[in-house]
């Protein structure tokens, strides 16, 4: 009998929509499959919304997972007509970033590394442009005339973040990129100790970019 239950610590919160006990329990089970993959993960957090949007009906139930282990963090987002198709696809978003991270680390500890090219970038900055579209889209639902125009100008700068980095190796940056599901990952390069960034590029190959000083300044 297939185990339906996870060690990890699991909230499940609902963004404009209820959260019934069954769904829950759907929840849960298919984190245990997760939990699995990685069973250095400890916590989880599950967001429902429902986006009202006539012209995206297909799009309006939206799943983010979340999940935290030791010293990294992966998430999947999925949008689809309905709760259970979202978590669906969610769910096996973040199997494929968790498996393709353990045959990188296996690769890794094996002596031999997956095919790169050569350049990097950020994820941190994808998920808040993300959050910052949700939020507009919510404060438009609550006031849809509450905007100025001066608010309404493109290229102002609304939001600053700094964050503390430890350096780390190059297939560790993949590795956290692979696991945020984004294209792309900001980090400080270990060999270097300069900031770079790792993307993702045609087929199964990479990228990295790194920071230089002008030696003509």
């Amino acid at each position: 009998m297939t185990d339906t239950t996870t060690a990890a610590q699991v909230t499940i919160t609902g963004r404009n929509v209820e959260v019934p006990e069954h769904f829950s329990d759907r929840v849960k089970a298919k984190l245990a499959k997760i939990e699995r993959l990685d069973p250095t993960l400890t916590f989880f957090h599950v967001e429902l919304q429902h986006e009202p949007n006539p012209r995206r009906d297909a799009q309006a139930e939206r799943i983010q997972i979340t999940a935290t282990g030791k010293g990294h963090i992966a998430r999947a987002e999925a949008k689809e007509d309905s709760f259970y198709a979202s978590l669906e696809t969610a769910v096996a978003k973040m199997e494929r970033s968790l498996r393709k991270v353990k045959v990188r680390r296996e690769a890794t500890k094996s002596g031999h590394r997956a095919r790169k090219g050569t350049g990097e970038l950020a994820a941190e900055i994808v998920a808040d442009a993300e959050a910052a579209r949700e939020q507009q889209r919510e404060d438009r639902m609550v006031d849809p005339y509450a905007e100025s125009i001066e608010d309404q100008r493109p290229g102002q700068i609304v939001r600053s973040k700094e964050h503390a980095a430890t350096p780390m190796s190059v297939d560790a940056a993949l590795s956290e990129m692979e696991l945020v599901g984004h294209d792309f990952y900001l980090f400080i390069n270990e060999e270097t100790q300069r900031p770079s960034v790792v993307y993702r590029r045609h087929a199964f190959d990479y990228g990295l970019i790194s920071l230089t000083e002008d030696p003509e300044s």
